[in-house]
């Protein structure tokens, strides 16, 4: 199996090669307790709603492994640094 191949198969799912479980695992969990948690009202925009609070982490995340370097962190991220600069002002970070 090629590297490439193999990237893809650890980044679509499964454990990744240290054990642990997987980004896909973690959200389907984090998915599962939000709505466990809401009981029979979830919000009407779930989809807005997830996206909106793992985008906010994702950025603090890669802001705070880049120093806050922000043409680091939107490299990283794959968007442009004024995309980076408006969602940091969306989130008030």
């Amino acid at each position: 199996m090629s590297k490439a191949a193999k990237k893809k198969k650890k980044i679509n799912g499964g454990a990744n090669t240290s054990g642990s479980p997987c980004l896909k695992q973690f959200v389907s969990v984090a998915t599962q307790q939000f709505l466990d948690d809401m009981g029979s009202t979830p919000p009407d925009n779930l989809h807005k709603v997830i996206l909106s609070e793992a985008e906010r982490a994702m950025i603090e995340t890669v802001l705070a492994h880049t120093e806050n370097n922000q043409s680091k962190a939107a490299e990283l991220l794959g968007i442009t640094r004024s995309t980076l600069r408006s969602r940091m002002a969306r989130y008030k970070l």
